[in-house]
């Protein structure tokens, strides 16, 4: 993956009208959350803006409430692609991230708010990676439409083995036929996607209908 690099500043104002304050002054407030777990009580000193989540087994993690500001994010978030964020936090600690969530204004389209997960080199990350069509296949070649039911798929592996996206070769797609999930591989990631859901199909338009009946009359 491309890495992105993001500046952040740790808050310590949290709720709904810190959050509608921040927006107001151009910052759009942001989270995130560290995937190592802490043993409770936590002994260590925390940065400005973290605080502990308590999980389970008397274990919990550190969250950290940030700020980053629209500029910032805009080549982030308005893209197809993905990235591994390097997060600096002022004067606190740089992190490396993955985009997990973002909230947007029902009405004015408006970032909300930001959630980031911390990532490790040696800890399987969970992502969805853009997926492209390649080839014409042979089924458009005698008529067909392709529809692309999927436009990403969610894959499990290393931050380092995710590819930027990922490829299908539609050439050999027959009219009337489909590729699911379950058929695809990639190297070194797990495809976490339903295995029967449709990842796209060559449909029959009334063109290829019109001429499959005329090639069968003429048998």
């Amino acid at each position: 993956m491309k890495t992105f690099k993001l500046e952040g500043t740790p808050r310590e104002g949290v709720g709904k009208k810190a959050s509608k304050d921040l927006r107001k002054e151009g910052s759009i407030p942001a989270i995130l959350y560290g995937q190592e777990p802490v043993e409770l009580p936590y002994k260590g000193k925390l940065n400005p803006g973290e605080k502990i989540v308590e999980t389970k087994n008397n274990k919990g993690v550190i969250v950290t409430d940030f700020t980053v500001s629209v500029d910032g994010v805009r080549k982030l978030i308005y893209t197809r692609e993905i990235y591994l964020v390097e997060i600096n936090i002022r004067d606190s600690k740089s992190v490396k991230a993955i985009l997990k969530d973002s909230q947007y204004h029902p009405v004015t389209d408006k970032i909300l708010h930001l959630d980031f997960l911390e990532v490790f080199d040696d800890k399987p990350i969970v992502i969805e990676v853009p997926l492209f069509l390649t080839g014409h296949s042979v089924g458009v070649r005698a008529g067909g439409k392709l529809n692309q039911s999927m436009r990403k798929l969610k894959v499990k592996g290393f931050a380092g083995d995710i590819p930027e996206k990922l490829e299908v070769n539609v050439e050999h797609l027959e009219l009337g036929k489909a590729i699911k999930v379950g058929e695809l591989s990639f190297d070194k990631i797990e495809l976490i996607n339903p295995k029967n859901a449709v990842v796209c199909i060559v449909k029959m338009t009334r063109a290829s209908q019109s001429a499959a009946a005329t090639a069968a009359s003429n048998k």
